[in-house]
């Protein structure tokens, strides 16, 4: 008891600490030393001084279940150690205040716990080490460590340190002790685990990084300093004084490991790394090297739970855990009690004590020895872990059935429940008797499902609980899944997924976010996984039932397999899972495609084969491309259809000229339509052929989409229209009555592959549109369809009526430019952190492919664009070039970056990278494209819509992501194959390069389908049946269609029929005979007509044949609306709805159900909502409609919109309101509506001006705001006094202002000097001054049968005369139809400028034609009369309004509303009386009606 001595003469200056190095030897030492005080009679220096709270003290202790504790505690001593768990802290607690005088313990309190001591004593320094299986000495750093303890800072002066050990290493550690000794790095034991780390994480990629990466470590700072201890020779150093080669050795050997356990791929050759999934796994799982080895040795397809138990248990995240002799025989028991499953290696070995352990757990047995129940612990923490990490490796290997047990036995795991139990044990709320009960009786949850409450009360003889188990049950979250399938081509599937939650939520059950769920296709026989994926049900989709889409694709293998399992299981339930059934019994695959085009070995042709000078110098290359050439002769000689598929890049648009001109030779006064997809395609064409054909050819071109509608006269003299399909499928619908469209020779059709695109239909409904036009006009048109390489080219060439000979569907290699694509994997469920990790292989592929060649990166996000520029930046500033890719001066760019607004563009553009996106202002883009095109700036990332918009060829295109927030669902989804090919297409300069690269970075389970279509090109299919009812409605308002016969024929000139014919199940047809066939179309059409007949568009005649339009439906097919649109104004529109109400209904259209709601905007919108006048419904804020009403909102009341995203939302929004609004306006008009129709007017001109109606209208003035109207009432008051004459009332709208002002600047400018700037005074003069001031005067023409007077024209009197006087009232016969004829003459103020007819609408995104709404009502009765639109009037304009004159006879009051479509403020309206005699009584009508019209009442 050689350590004795010490601590009794100790115990009396203040507390003593004993460390002792085992668990058990606490409690031996602190015995024994109570022994030897109570037999030297010295007892009375441990006992605790017994304060106030002592008491309180000994009962803490007795609650213990520590019986050593409260034995030893009585007499001041304790021990304390890690097997400890909740004691702990109660001695640590009673240590520091006093109650216990002699702690013994283990080492690691000196490191984890702050308790210091008078003096502390070490007893021994031998400790065993578990790695060597025998005892070390105790290092100096725990020695310096438990020193550290000795010495209480506010009650000692000095602290006492005792070390007890042999003779032998006395002076070993007073050296170590007096000379410091340096910590030196032990990194090299889990170098490979780093190393694999940041491969995985992409920050290591090559030798050469590693090296590098080694230089920042603590490891390589020693290596230098003391080179001896890492084996590293004198000779060596001193040849090597920067370790270079000796680093580089130590990166080889752990590559070569890492690459033997196939964590990673390593070339040796060129010492670059490639991260592996299960390299990425076990970074993730944070899972040693040699744990993995032992599972790539032992782990395969086909283990059971046993085996998987028993090889987590040699994991070497265990290998700390010895088995105790004290140990062996509870282990013991605790393997006959608990254990369910085998444990090979039984108690006396390591692995077999922890599958005991934690198969224990699992079964939640009890134990008693403390060192159990901490081992325990660690074991089923790790074990969770290296579970979910095997479950990940089985995934990954794609075996459906390790998986599936896998994935149960990490949940078994965590709910500490064995997989047989019943499922309800994972409640807390039921007793455990009810639990046992249901097992006895095998109640399964699908049985309790369908049972009532009191039946399963009764079952378990306990009635009151049924309600809470029935509860339970719902609440075990469960999901019912559908399958569709559509066949791709012969070897790939569409499978449709939709899944409805079928549980009910419960807060305290579910959390409050979502369920999550692992769900993977696999394949029976083969026992494969053809396609997994990680989803989340949201708690918002189970309270509202709404049902969830999962699109993927999978492969398919002739002889086709029997069937498919899609297998769902939860991610945390026990029990919760679902299966559904694919099966291929009924599928009919696609036909087999034909070949493609071979490219002929032909001479270039020289561009002098145009036979045309002024063709020739259009261009200017001198000889056409293999691919132009070889189509030359059928587009420019001849007049049959074409179809052209050429991949991107091969001079596509050289072709749609050639034909352009033909008809230019041949028939100069027909007309030709170019039709693109896209509104930036459009532009681009247009700035290209101003100049080419316009300027240099004399022949009128004329832009035609929604931004730019021109008026018909220049529709009808244009040579060239270059249009968007929605907006020519609107002009071409009325087809009999617009001459221009039956003057149109050639249709041109750009990216036609777009069929399948959800923009396709309108691209099928203009074909077969044109088809049936030259059927009837018998002048046929010529059809030229341009698109990428095609797979089902045939089809479409059957379909557009294309012989053999206009049929040219090159293959995707014959690019003028070759193309190299690579394509790599990315793990990871989750979006954003998978984007990040993309950004640093980026680098690389820029590095490697293209160090000083332009660059395009396209995202799928404007927020991308911003962080990967950022990401990019943070890579070149570790370079020693940052600005290597600034290929200009930097103060030239810095003089550009001033004039930019967008701050994160300034950012990147200084270090040579370009951002490209909608949200970015005009001025910055054009910027943007301008340096790049000039080759300024080297890299430009954009958003994918840039590869269909603009023609910026690069030599290497980086597509980061193939799938983009889809706001409508919610959720990221994969781009069409069209749109990478396309992004894909841009790499290669024809002029430059003689090979273009492609990088495509996907999402690792979606790499095979991209291997596969990238190098086949795709089939195209229809998506005509999504919208059939809306095109068929927009036939039966034409007239085209009369018929349910009709509408079947119709269907047949459509390319859905083709498909349908060639790929079946596509489009759920189980097969092609006459009568199924006729049955599936005739139900198709009967669908469609059922839907338009609900939204009251038509009316199906009584034989149930012939089919009738109605109002509403010719409204939906003008306004280019979609049926439900109009189906809900025919529902919601009231004879009196007000702004507010008006406003709801133009949001709920469903046009604008597409409008996307991005992540964390639900959150932005209700914030939003606050600022906002009008209340929305608060459960709605992640409802496009609701996101649709604020940005309304805040368009009206110049709110601050949260992000630039809103900005161009709101652009979006504006875009269709006016077009909806028109609808609306005819909607009221027809049930004769005067209040609705008179609101949506006033509707339209907030939507244009962008104020609320009840804002004054001087607000509409350009930088005039809220606080600027007292400057007009105080003027007005101060002018009233000092200026005689002129107008003298108060200011308080547009028309007074106009008055006041009587045309002359500086009146208006001394208005508002005192707080505007001179440039801002101007520009709202301005705005002021092109206002229209219309003169308007008015007459009735009609019959009058008066046989002295002949009249058929009277004037309207304004008189101020007294009501009663005859003169105001004119007489007209009852029920006749007149004519009020409306003459109306501009009167101009102050303008100098020339004219112009567009409206001055600062805050509206589109040009926009001035126009005016004509209105008669008779307010008594709030009846519309007649409504007329008239549009801008120059000098003066006359308008005729037909109405028929009431029934009875008697006196009433008609009201003209001149209302404008573009400007609040400037309405006027004009009463005219009108006295209704009978018609039989009009001989005694005389003409006393005065001409004098004197005044004008403005209102």
């Amino acid at each position: 008891m050689s350590k004795w001595r010490p601590v009794t003469s100790r115990v009396r200056q203040g507390s003593v600490m004993v460390f002792v190095h085992a668990r058990n030897a606490t409690v031996r030492t602190a015995m024994g030393l109570r022994e030897k005080a109570k037999n030297n009679g010295h007892i009375c220096h441990f006992l605790s001084p017994q304060g106030s709270d002592y008491g309180q003290a000994v009962k803490q202790v007795q609650r213990s279940r520590n019986k050593q504790l409260r034995e030893l505690f009585p007499d001041g001593f304790s021990i304390h150690h890690a097997g400890m768990r909740q004691d702990r802290s109660l001695v640590e607690n009673l240590f520091s205040n006093g109650h216990i005088k002699v702690l013994v313990c283990t080492a690691t309190l000196a490191w984890g716990v702050n308790l210091p001591a008078h003096a502390v004593v070490i007893k021994g320094t031998q400790i065993y080490a578990a790695k060597r299986g025998s005892f070390v000495d105790l290092g100096i750093l725990d020695v310096m460590q438990i020193f550290g303890r000795a010495g209480r800072p506010q009650f000692d002066k000095f602290g006492e340190g005792i070390i007890i050990t042999t003779h032998d290493k006395l002076s070993h550690y007073l050296t170590l002790l007096t000379q410091q000794n340096p910590i030196e790095s032990q990194f090299l034991e889990s170098l490979a685990d780093n190393l694999n780390a940041e491969i995985a994480l992409g920050t290591v990629t090559n030798v050469e990084e590693a090296v590098k990466w080694m230089s920042y470590t603590y490891l390589y700072v020693r290596m230098r300093a003391n080179p001896l201890v890492y084996g590293i020779s004198h000779k060596a150093y001193q040849m090597d004084p920067g370790l270079e080669k000796h680093r580089e050795q130590l990166v080889i050997e752990v590559g070569r490991k890492l690459d033997k356990a196939r964590m990673i791929r390593f070339e040796e050759r060129t010492g670059f790394f490639f991260s592996t999934d299960l390299g990425r796994t076990a970074s993730h799982y944070y899972i040693k090297y040699n744990t993995i080895e032992t599972f790539n040795e032992l782990f395969d397809a086909h283990k059971t739970e046993g085996d998987i138990l028993a090889i987590v248990s040699k994991a070497e995240e265990f290998e700390q855990i010895k088995v105790r002799e004290e140990e062996i025989e509870e282990l013991d028991t605790l393997l006959n009690d608990f254990c369910e499953l085998p444990a090979p290696g039984g108690v006396e070995n390591n692995y077999g004590k922890i599958n005991i352990l934690l198969q224990t757990y699992i079964s939640r047995g009890e134990m008693d020895s403390f060192s159990l129940i901490s081992d325990s612990a660690y074991v089923a923490q790790n074990a969770a872990r290296i579970v979910r990490a095997l479950f990940e490796i089985a995934l990954r290997k794609r075996w459906p059935a390790m998986t599936y047990r896998l994935l149960n036995l990490s949940k078994v795991i965590d709910k500490r429940l064995w997989g047989w139990v019943s499922p309800l044990r994972q409640f807390s709320v039921l007793p455990p008797s009810v639990l046992s009960k249901l097992e006895e009786k095998n109640l399964t949850v699908d049985k309790m499902k369908d049972m009532r409450k009191d039946e399963i009360g009764h079952m378990l003889h306990h009635v009151k609980i049924g309600l809470k188990v029935k509860q339970c049950v719902h609440q075990i979250p469960s999901i019912i899944m559908e399958a569709t399938i559509q066949p791709i081509t012969r070897t790939v599937l569409r499978v449709r997924l939709n899944i409805a939650p079928d549980f009910t939520w419960n807060d305290q059950v579910h959390g409050t976010v979502g369920e999550p769920w692992w769900i993977w296709v696999e394949d029976p026989t083969n026992d494969h996984i053809y396609h997994s994926e990680y989803f989340i049900i949201q708690k918002k989709q189970v309270i509202t039932k709404e049902p969830q889409q999962l699109v993927f694709t999978i492969p398919i293998f002739e002889p086709l397999p029997s069937q498919y399992y899609i297998r769902a299981v939860s991610d945390r339930w026990l029990g919760a899972e679902a299966v559904c059934i694919i099966n291929f019994q009924h599928l009919i695959l696609p036909e087999r495609h034909p070949p493609h085009t071979e490219l002929l070995d032909l001479q270039p042709l020289p561009v002098t084969a145009l036979g045309h000078r002024e063709y020739e110098v259009l261009y200017k290359f001198t000889h056409f491309n293999p691919i132009q050439t070889q189509i030359f002769h059928t587009l420019y000689h001849t007049d049959c259809n074409v179809l052209l598929g050429a991949p991107t890049g091969s001079g596509k648009t050289v072709a749609a000229e050639l034909a352009i001109f033909r008809v230019f030779n041949k028939y100069p006064t027909s007309k030709a339509v170019y039709i693109a997809p896209l509104k930036a395609l459009v532009r681009e064409r247009i700035e290209d052929w101003k100049v080419r054909i316009e300027e240099k050819l004399g022949k009128r071109v004329v832009e035609l989409t929604g931004d730019v509608t021109p008026d018909m006269r220049a529709i009808a003299q244009a040579d060239l229209i270059v249009t968007t399909p929605e907006k020519w499928d609107g002009v071409s619908r009325s087809w009999q009555n617009r001459s221009y469209v039956q003057k149109v020779a050639i249709l041109i059709i750009d990216e036609i592959h777009l069929l399948g695109d959800e923009r396709g239909p309108v691209l099928e409904v203009i074909v077969s549109r044109t088809n049936f036009i030259s059927s009837h006009t018998e002048k046929p048109v010529r059809v030229v369809g341009l698109s990428t390489a095609l797979a089902n080219a045939r089809d479409l060439a059957d379909w557009l009526n294309i012989n053999q000979m206009g049929l040219f569907n090159f293959r995707p290699s014959v690019r003028p430019v070759p193309l190299e694509v690579h394509i790599q994997g990315f793990p990871g469920q989750h979006y954003c952190p998978r984007m990040a990790s993309m950004n640093k292989p980026a680098f690389q592929a820029i590095r490697s492919h293209s160090p000083a060649k332009p660059v395009l990166i396209f995202v799928s996000s404007r927020r991308q664009t911003r962080l990967t520029a950022l990401d990019l930046i943070a890579f070149l500033a570790t370079e020693d070039d940052p600005k290597q890719w600034l290929k200009m001066d930097e103060r030239e760019m810095n003089d550009i970056i001033v004039t930019v607004r967008d701050s994160n563009l300034k950012l990147t553009l200084a270090f040579g990278i370009g951002m490209h996106h909608a949200g970015l202002h005009e001025r910055d883009r054009k910027t943007v494209e301008e340096l790049f095109v000039n080759c300024k700036i080297q890299v430009l990332i954009a958003t994918s819509t840039l590869a269909w918009g603009v023609n910026f060829p690069a030599h290497l295109v980086i597509v980061k992501g193939t799938e983009y927030y889809d706001g409508k669902t919610r959720r990221y989804v994969d781009y069409p194959i069209t749109d990478v090919l396309q992004m894909m297409g841009r790499a290669g300069r024809p002029q430059f390069d003689d090979q273009g690269k492609a990088v495509i970075l996907v999402h690792d389970i979606k790499k095979d389908f991209y291997k596969k279509f990238l190098y086949e090109p795709f089939p195209v299919e229809s998506s005509l049946l999504e919208v059939l009812a809306d095109h068929l409605n927009a036939e039966i308002a034409a007239g085209t269609i009369t018929s349910k016969q009709d509408a079947m024929d119709y269907i047949t000139w459509t390319y859905f029929f083709r498909r349908l014919i060639m790929n079946p199940t596509y489009y759920n047809l189980d097969d092609v005979s006459h009568d199924t066939m006729n049955k599936y179309l005739s139900s198709l059409v009967e669908k469609s007509l059922f839907d338009l007949e609900c939204s009251y568009c038509i009316e199906v005649g009584e034989d149930n044949r012939s089919i009738e339009p109605l109002t509403y439906g010719r409204i939906a097919s003008y306004y280019y609306l979609k049926h439900p649109t109009i189906g809900m104004f025919k529902d919601q529109l009231k004879p009196e709805s007000n702004i507010e109400e008006l406003l709801f209904i133009l949001t709920n259209a469903e046009e604008y159900t597409d409008l996307p709601v991005r992540h964390n905007e639900d959150q932005m919108n209700s914030e939003l909502a606050k600022h906002l006048p009008i209340e929305v419904n608060p459960h709605s804020f992640d409802s496009s409609h609701t996101k649709t009403h604020l940005l309304l909102q805040a368009h009206f009341s110049h709110a601050m919109l949260p992000c630039p995203d809103y900005a161009t939302d709101t652009k979006t929004v504006l875009d269709q309101a006016i077009r909806i609004c028109q609808a609306m306006l005819d909607v009221a008009a027809h049930h004769g509506w005067l209040v609705t129709a008179l609101n949506i007017t006033n509707l339209v001109q907030m939507v244009v001006q962008g104020r609320w109606i009840h804002d004054s209208s001087l607000l509409t003035l350009p930088n005039i705001e809220q606080h600027h109207l007292y400057l007009f009432r105080k003027w007005s008051q101060g002018k009233r006094k000092s200026v005689p004459g002129g107008y003298q009332g108060p200011v308080e709208c547009l028309p007074e202002l106009m008055a006041a002002c009587e045309g002359k600047e500086n009146v208006f400018a001394s208005i508002l000097d005192s707080e505007l700037q001179t440039a801002h005074i101007s520009q709202a003069w301005n705005f002021l001054c092109r206002l229209p001031i219309l003169n308007v005067s008015l007459s009735i023409k009609g019959c009058w049968d008066d046989p002295v007077v002949p009249q058929n024209e009277v004037p309207v009197p304004f008189l101020t005369a007294d009501v009663r006087d005859d003169r105001r009232w004119i007489r007209l016969h009852a029920d006749q139809e007149y004519v009020l004829q409306i003459n109306l003459q501009r009167t101009q103020m102050g303008y100098q400028g020339k004219q112009d007819s567009k409206a001055v609408a600062p805050r509206f995104p589109k040009v926009k034609d001035e126009g005016w709404f004509l209105i008669l009502g008779e307010v008594d009765k709030k009846e519309l009369i007649a409504l007329k639109r008239t549009g801008y009037v120059r000098n003066r304009n006359t308008v005729s309004v037909a109405f028929y004159t009431p029934e009875t006879p008697g006196k009433c009051i008609y009201t003209l509303y001149l209302m404008s479509d573009s400007y609040l403020g400037l309405d006027q309206q004009y009463d005219i009386y009108l006295n209704i005699v009978p018609a039989r009584a009009s001989a005694q009508v005389t003409a006393e009606v005065s001409d004098t019209m004197s005044h004008l009442t403005l209102k």
